[in-house]
């Protein structure tokens, strides 16, 4: 509810122009103990974290008996059945072509993927200020306040991502409302102040031309109340509630991100990369830990080159905006055929990729029209 005008909030005490500062100011901030949480220039500061100790050493794995895992041969019944799923899942896709081409040669590839995953935790300040209720007020006279990272925050479940805001301890700070300069009012942009508009029936002129009489909207006064102010010429502040007083303190926004790192090795089957990335694999290894160190001696070298460079892109780009909590990495079997087919004197070829056998037909015979999209 609107609070009632009193003399200190008169419409000449009103016209002034609204700011909206990002912090107090400095007289507000010299109250506070300096510490490395603290805006100087009344932005966002991102937050040094403290060193942590690396995760256990890497312990040497025999990959003779990981690559055993095996993944069926696509045979030339498998590979019929695959690509008729697919042209059943095609509404523009004729399904003869499908069971009458003849299959020619099958191309088997086996290809890797390794992906590491680096869950971590950055923290940054921020001023920012709710309506002051006459509520205790947790400021520098109640202690010194904690460094960022010395504050317990609960960390979600690994790999989750996640934002929190939380109040810094003994930061609080009251002060004037920088809207309304502490009235809890501000002057009507509809009236500007006084109450009433000129009436919208008559534009003022009081009377209506046709057939000549009183206007009956303002009663013959020209004027009606303003409906933005309800005639009362000012507005409740909206920052402050009409509450008068802002409190201030620092905002603690703590957030979880993971960041992934992919690498696919070189098909030597003309298959778009982009499908080989999202292809579903067989898993032959997984390391997870607080930190992961580089995979070493892989059969294929391309794998362990991409280890330590994801691994080394990760840590680069955290160590100045975050710590890492946990890292993942994995190495994945990813099965590749290229068929080759004969249908109406013309040969060609189709995919089949990922251990549930998705296939890509960029040149199938059999298409009505051009509406589908090929995946």
């Amino acid at each position: 509810m609107d609070r009632d005008l009193s003399e200190d909030d008169s419409v000449g005490d009103l016209s002034f122009k609204a700011e909206s500062p990002l912090a107090p100011p400095t007289e507000l901030l010299e109250r506070l103990s300096r510490h490395d949480y603290l805006l100087q220039s009344g932005r966002q500061q991102m937050l040094f974290p403290p060193s942590e100790a690396p995760g256990r050493p890497w312990e040497p794995l025999s990959w003779s008996s990981v690559l055993d895992c095996r993944v069926p041969v696509v045979t030339e019944e498998l590979a019929r059945e695959a690509l008729l799923s697919f042209v059943n899942s095609k509404c523009c896709y004729g399904s003869a072509a499908a069971g009458a081409l003849v299959i020619q040669e099958l191309r088997q590839q086996t290809l890797f993927r390794y992906r590491l995953e680096t869950f971590s935790e950055s923290r940054l300040s921020e001023w920012t200020f709710q309506p002051f209720t006459n509520h205790l007020v947790d400021g520098p006279h109640r202690g010194t306040s904690p460094k960022l990272w010395d504050i317990k925050v609960q960390v979600p479940a690994m790999f989750q991502e996640d934002t929190r805001k939380s109040q810094v301890p003994h930061s609080s700070l009251v002060k004037d409302c920088h809207k309304c300069c502490g009235h809890g009012r501000y002057k009507c942009s509809g009236c500007h102040g006084a109450g009433t508009v000129r009436c919208p029936a008559c534009s003022g002129a009081k009377r209506k031309a046709r057939p000549p009489r009183r206007c009956p909207r303002c009663s013959g006064s020209g004027r009606c109340r303003c409906s933005m102010c309800s005639g009362r010429g000012s507005k409740t502040c909206s920052t402050c509630k009409g509450e008068r007083k802002l409190v201030h303190f620092v905002q603690l926004v703590t957030m979880w991100r993971n960041s992934l790192f992919e690498f696919v090795s070189e098909p030597h089957l003309d298959c778009p990369r982009e499908l080989l990335a999202k292809a579903k694999g067989e898993n032959l290894f997984r390391d997870e830990n607080s930190v992961v160190y580089p995979i070493v001696d892989f059969p294929l070298r391309d794998i362990s080159l991409a280890s330590r460079r994801g691994i080394s892109q990760h840590s680069a780009a955290l160590a100045s905006r975050g710590r890492i909590l946990q890292q993942r990495q994995t190495i994945e079997l990813v099965p590749l055929t290229e068929v080759h087919y004969w249908y109406q004197g013309k040969t060609s070829v189709y995919y089949i990729y990922g251990t549930d056998h998705q296939v890509y037909a960029a040149a199938y015979p059999a298409r009505c029209c051009c509406g589908c999209t090929i995946v």
